[in-house]
């Protein structure tokens, strides 16, 4: 086959591709309105973690008692920049029509930067819960550097914050980064109290209504999910509450499934490879057995 043939092959598929008329499915034109980036989200999380865990993820001179104020600062102008052109785009991607939420979202990012100092308290107890709860956990430096529950609970921590000051999309496209990052699949509109802790965390769902108090600790392969939905009259799904509540002091073993709008009553024990579907009281203890005896 010649040159010309090869690009008049191309040609071919440039005009399909480039076709606004499919049938099947028709995308909305992210082109005709401002877009969140991927790549400046990431940067945001970099920005984040510095800001949070100063020292740890920049230079030895950030976290110095006489210049960690001027990075602070410096991270911080530079989060707002970023944060409120994001948050920006978020709202065009959300708008049907033309975008003028320039002051919005610079509002709604000097609200997220004040909140920062609540997530970084809630992160500074997820750090101490895992170092509390793993003999595995040496020191809070190797905690922060390599766990990969801080990192996810990082990106969460940001992403429902931000979803509570009313920004669309850019909460989930921060939760997923995590996901992908860590296997840890967290909602941003779940609500996480205190002192949480997962440990190993590979394969770990919570579902965008779940309720997890404080002292709360998940294994590997936990799913906290939904058991089944309820349909609107053209039979799509509501959005109600649909997943657990976990109460304080909760302790659930890997690969256990809770399911649906029940409560792990404060204190219980939860096991491994459990399948459960209906609430229990306080200091229950769920084993293979007592779901047996169930049945």
């Amino acid at each position: 086959m010649d040159r010309k043939n090869i690009l008049e092959e191309i040609q071919r598929h440039v005009e399909i591709l480039s076709s606004e008329h499919d049938t099947a499915f028709q995308y909305i034109p992210l082109h005709q309105r401002p877009s969140p980036s991927i790549q400046q989200i990431r940067e945001i999380m970099l920005l984040m973690r510095s800001i949070v865990f100063p020292g740890f993820f920049g230079t030895m001179q950030e976290a110095q008692p006489q210049s960690i104020n001027y990075y602070m600062g410096v991270h911080l102008e530079s989060l707002f920049d970023l944060l409120s052109e994001q948050i920006f785009h978020g709202l065009c991607f959300e708008s049907c029509g033309d975008c003028d939420g320039r002051e919005r979202s610079q509002e709604i990012t000097l609200a997220f930067i004040e909140q920062i100092p609540q997530i970084k308290h809630l992160l500074s107890t997820d750090v101490k819960a895992i170092l509390d709860g793993d003999p595995a956990a040496k020191s809070v430096s190797e905690i922060i550097f390599c766990y990969p529950a801080i990192h996810a609970l990082l990106h969460h921590r940001v992403a429902h914050c931000l979803l509570k000051l009313g920004v669309p999309v850019l909460p989930r496209i921060i939760t997923e980064m995590a996901h992908t990052d860590t296997g840890i699949d967290i909602h941003p509109g779940a609500q996480i109290g205190e002192y949480f802790s997962i440990d190993h965390g590979t394969g770990i769902v919570i579902g965008q209504t779940a309720i997890i108090g404080n002292h709360v600790r998940l294994y590997q392969g936990v799913t906290l999910g939904a058991k089944s939905f309820t349909l609107d009259d053209a039979g799509l799904p509501i959005d109600v509450p649909r997943h657990p509540i976990i109460e304080d002091y909760v302790t659930i073993y890997s690969n256990a499934s809770v399911l649906g709008r029940i409560t792990i009553g404060k204190g219980s024990i939860v096991g491994g490879n459990i399948w459960l579907t209906y609430s229990v009281p306080e200091n229950s203890r769920i084993l293979q057995t007592n779901v047996n005896n169930a049945k």
